[in-house]
């Protein structure tokens, strides 16, 4: 049984995760921003769920803190906490909104990494996760260019944590490749979701699909350097060609 932190585990792929774990036997904390999916996931999963703004690392250090005093350690940390923005170019995104997605997806993450090496260097071992994106092998998207940029920059971040790890912990990268969460379908209307529907239904999976092979992966693959991937180049090429004898819709009307 191992223990387990899961950030922004109170919706998406989050909580796929958590309930993934859970099935498999082992403990789960989960945070979340707001305190109603906070509130339903405590209710949902019988977890510990604590609000927190993963830009404040004395929250996530809170966070740390309360899971030990219950379970006693942490094996596993996932910095899953993400969100998007408006799909413009950045000369005409607000600044408060580039602020917000750099703070949650790029801060956040550099906090969680913090607080939870500190304490597994302290408790002697573990792993850290850090979840990759549109953005994290290099690719470009028009109107997600704030969104890619700190996605990019988590895959950076967690390549140059390998070479500095403490002794007994380790960190790696995890990747979910196109999930249908509200993160994949932000801002796009009905006319804009119709164009690129098609193309969602031939790559895109649901929440319920990926999350029980990554959460498994996460736990048997949890070594230094480690990349686990759901949706690889073999995987979107065998798709492609299947995609005239095989109909999938995964947005239902």
């Amino acid at each position: 049984m191992r223990t387990i932190v899961v950030t922004g585990g109170t919706r998406g792929i989050g909580l796929g995760l958590a309930r993934s774990f859970l099935a498999r036997g082992h403990q789960v904390a989960v945070c979340g921003s707001r305190a109603d999916s906070v509130r339903r996931a405590a209710d949902e999963l019988g977890v510990l769920a604590l609000v927190a703004d993963v830009a404040d690392r004395s929250r996530l250090q809170a966070l740390w803190e309360a899971v030990v005093e219950r379970h006693g350690r942490v094996d596993l940390w996932i910095n899953n906490a993400g969100i998007s923005h408006t799909r413009t170019p950045l000369w005409r995104l607000p600044e408060g909104e580039t602020r917000s997605v750099v703070e949650a997806n790029l801060l956040g993450v550099l906090n969680g990494c913090a607080v939870a090496v500190a304490g597994m260097a302290a408790q002697g071992g573990g792993h850290v996760w850090n979840m990759e994106g549109l953005g994290s092998d290099g690719r470009t998207a028009p109107g997600l260019g704030v969104y890619g940029a700190t996605k990019r920059a988590v895959t950076y971040l967690t390549r140059a944590m390998v070479k500095e790890m403490p002794p007994g912990v380790s960190a790696g990268l995890l990747s979910p490749g196109m999930v249908v969460t509200d993160l994949l379908t932000h801002d796009y209307g009905p006319e804009e979701l119709a164009r690129v529907r098609k193309v969602f239904n031939i790559l895109a999976d649901r929440v319920e699909t990926v999350t029980p092979w990554l959460a498994e992966r996460a736990i048997t693959h949890a070594r230094n350097g480690a990349h686990v991937r759901w949706l690889t180049p073999a995987k979107i090429a065998a798709r492609f060609a299947a995609a005239p004898f095989r109909r999938r819709e995964l947005f239902g009307d």
